[in-house]
């Protein structure tokens, strides 16, 4: 659980943005459904809200209602920074896994941990992936102005840096479209309500239609071969 003072400084640097959501992506069905891992701290794991209402269980049945063959997996935990994820990786992240929505690196930033530490663990965690052929949406997280500008852009590089690295897909901001709307957020002004995840998903839901497409490109080229 994130318990830190002066939430509002979290995510203020995120109005200045306005990110697009890329174009869905046709994906070709596979005759097993594609395992998704959700492998992140509390806005993955569904802090404050009933298990109905978290982030893979919504996502999960958007998928599902508009066609897609998906199991989602709820790998986050509260109060997880880009080592503990490193940490428990291997068993986070399970065989059979076909890919990975990776939403790590919050409470880094909340903490005021060195961006180098966690560009190093969330970097190791894009390698042992790639290694694993397991296609990876990164999502972005920014640091809060309270760090200063030096700070801010040494951590809010990572995500892109690492998408590039490692040909990965990449969504720039988790919490776009609910960040610092209190109707969105629980009284913690940071973890979202029901409906602010229900926005999330929403907006990620193209990026993650590109994840399946990568997924089923993949497995035709391997039935190819």
């Amino acid at each position: 659980m994130i318990k830190i003072p002066n939430i509002s400084h979290v995510i203020m640097a995120a109005l200045i943005f306005n990110f697009a959501s890329p174009a869905p992506a046709k994906s070709t069905p596979l005759k097993n459904p594609i395992k998704i891992v959700a492998f992140g701290d509390s806005l993955t794991a569904g802090y404050g809200l009933p298990r109905k209402a978290a982030f893979p269980i919504q996502l999960e049945k958007k998928l599902k209602a508009s066609g897609q063959s998906v199991s989602v997996s709820n790998a986050g935990i509260s109060g997880d920074t880009a080592s503990g994820g490193l940490a428990r990786l291997n068993w986070a992240v399970p065989e059979g896994t076909n890919a990975v929505i990776l939403e790590l690196g919050a409470n880094d930033a909340l903490r005021g941990v060195s961006p180098a530490i966690t560009r190093r663990s969330l970097d190791k965690i894009m390698f042992r992936l790639k290694a694993r052929s397991i296609p990876v949406l990164i999502t972005g997280m920014i640091a809060p102005q309270g760090m200063g500008d030096k700070y801010g852009r040494a951590f809010n590089s990572i995500y892109p840096d690492l998408a590039k690295k490692y040909d990965a897909l990449y969504y720039p901001f988790f919490l776009k479209g609910v960040a610092l709307d209190p109707k969105l957020n629980q009284p913690d002004g940071i973890h979202p309500t029901a409906k602010g995840v229900k926005i999330i998903v929403e907006n990620i839901g193209p990026s993650v239609l590109s994840l399946i497409k990568r997924v089923t490109d993949q497995t035709s080229m391997i039935a190819a071969d």
